[in-house]
């Protein structure tokens, strides 16, 4: 038997990257806890990204290990071996044999494989972030009773940046998101309509506002991304909302090059560069820990979906940490005080991914393929 164990680790190992609590150097309580024993309370499986990306899967697990260090509750996360339903599973799979009570998921990556997971495990708890378990395209979603589905408001984030961004200063405006899922179009479009309402409101002409609106593809820091960003820097783009991940770090490096400005997006990535003058936030960490808390708790709401916004606390800008010199606190709590009673309304159509066609009356949106 023991044999057998060992040889599952070992395979497990050849097809995952994994870590437990105990990723960062000299965290030794989290080593110690580690060492108890090699069942893990507490999972997140990935999706493309990594724990440290700075953007949505580092987000989630922040929320996570808070949980479980709080609760002196063993915790670990698990890398797919590649994008598809298949290694989602396999890592959710190894997850549940270590001791998954709870496992988070954040990305749409996990539609078909929670969709499985939920029957194939009934006595585990699933929170899947940005998405809701589903057979197949086209298809409904069907949620059970151990399944928590969470989504964010992400058009209110969009347009807080985009309205900041106008009241700042910035009249040349970028939006360069990665593939066109439903919540990134949900960044982008807010950012517009943030955006059309700052100009309006300060009296701006039709045309004294440009956005360059387009989505590269992928998620990923390249030399691609970068250059096309440059490229935009350097057509006299001020400012570029970079929504997708590694993508981010692409922008940024373009921006550093060209002394221009970014716009982060899922979690406050001011510390990632000086060129970040705010960020499009989703409230990932609370929510995750507040979801695996509610397992402890006897609160979990499984068999449903929920999303969280403004009135909510789900989305905000990071204003403590922004570098704002004209757009101040007080019209920022104006602005999220209004979209918290829903005088104001941002649309978040995910049916077409063409902003150009939003119905704004004074920015210029260019959408570029």
């Amino acid at each position: 038997m023991k044999k057998k164990l060992i040889s599952l680790v070992l395979a497990g190992a050849m097809l995952l990257g994994m870590a437990g609590c105990a990723e960062k150097p000299g965290a030794s309580e989290e080593g110690k806890k580690e060492d108890k024993g090699s069942k893990y309370e507490l999972a997140l499986i990935t999706d493309v990204g990594t724990i440290d990306d700075k953007s949505f899967n580092q987000g989630s697990w922040e929320g996570l290990k808070k949980y479980a260090d709080e609760n002196d509750i063993t915790c670990k996360y698990y890398k797919p071996s590649e994008k598809s339903d298949k290694a989602c599973l396999t890592a959710i799979d190894l997850a549940v044999k270590g001791g998954a009570k709870v496992i988070v998921t954040p990305g749409f990556l996990f539609e078909r494989p929670i969709f499985e997971a939920q029957t194939k495990y009934p006595d585990t708890k699933f929170v899947i972030i940005d998405a809701a378990p589903v057979e197949g395209e086209n298809k409904a979603p069907e949620i059970k009773e151990n399944v928590l589905s969470i989504f964010y408001a992400e058009e209110q984030a969009g347009y807080l940046a985009g309205y900041a961004a106008v009241e700042e200063g910035y009249r040349q405006l970028g939006f360069m998101g990665g593939i066109a899922v439903p919540a990134v179009i949900r960044f982008g479009y807010g950012f517009v309509q943030g955006a059309d309402a700052a100009a309006k409101d300060l009296g701006l002409a039709q045309g004294d506002i440009n956005i360059k609106y387009t989505y590269v593809g992928n998620f990923d820091a390249s030399p691609e991304n970068q250059a096309k960003a440059a490229a935009w820097y350097s057509e006299g783009t001020e400012c570029i909302f970079a929504c997708g991940g590694g993508v981010g770090n692409s922008v940024m490096k373009a921006a550093e090059g060209a002394g221009k400005k970014v716009i982060g997006v899922d979690v406050d990535q001011s510390v990632e560069s000086e060129t970040v003058i705010t960020s499009a936030m989703k409230t990932l960490s609370d929510s995750v820990y507040n979801a695996v808390a509610s397992v402890y708790d006897g609160t979990f709401e499984g068999g449903k979906s929920i999303t969280l916004g403004a009135a909510d606390d789900g989305v905000q800008l990071p204003m403590e940490t922004s570098k704002f010199e004209k757009f101040t606190q007080e019209k920022y709590d104006e602005i999220y005080a209004a979209l918290k009673d829903g005088s104001i309304q941002v649309a978040n159509d995910t049916a077409a991914d063409d902003a150009s066609k939003l119905p704004v009356n004074v920015v210029t949106v260019e959408s570029i393929k």
